[in-house]
C-alpha cells in the first residue's frame, strides 16, 4: 500500500478464523519487521440495527506493539477506516 508521503509499505498474513457477521482473526506482518507478526482480532457487534467494529492487535512484545504504535499507523487506519465507512453507506 502507498502510505502518507507516498512511500510504498507492505504486509502479508493469513485468516486463522472467519466467523461470518461476527469476527475475523488474522495475522498481519509488516515486511520491515519480518519476525514481529501480529495476531488482529475484528468483532461485529449490532445494536439498534447499528453495526460497530472493534479491531484488537496481540503482538508478541511490547517492543513490537510500540513500534507499532509509534510507525503512525494509527494516521492511516483512520484513512482506511474512513474508506470503508464511505463503501459501507454507499451499500445503503
Amino acid at each position: 500500500m502507498t502510505a502518507n508521503g507516498g512511500f510504498e509499505v507492505a504486509f502479508h498474513g493469513e485468516y486463522r478464523e472467519i466467523a461470518p457477521g461476527e469476527r475475523i482473526v488474522s495475522t498481519e506482518v509488516f515486511e520491515g519487521m519480518p519476525g514481529a507478526e501480529a495476531v488482529s482480532t475484528a468483532i461485529f457487534s449490532e445494536h439498534e440495527g447499528r453495526t460497530t467494529l472493534s479491531i484488537l492487535v496481540r503482538h508478541q512484545s511490547k517492543e513490537n506493539r510500540d513500534a507499532h504504535v509509534n510507525s503512525g499507523m494509527e494516521g492511516g487506519m483512520q484513512e482506511s477506516m474512513n474508506h470503508l465507512e464511505q463503501v459501507a453507506r454507499s451499500l445503503a
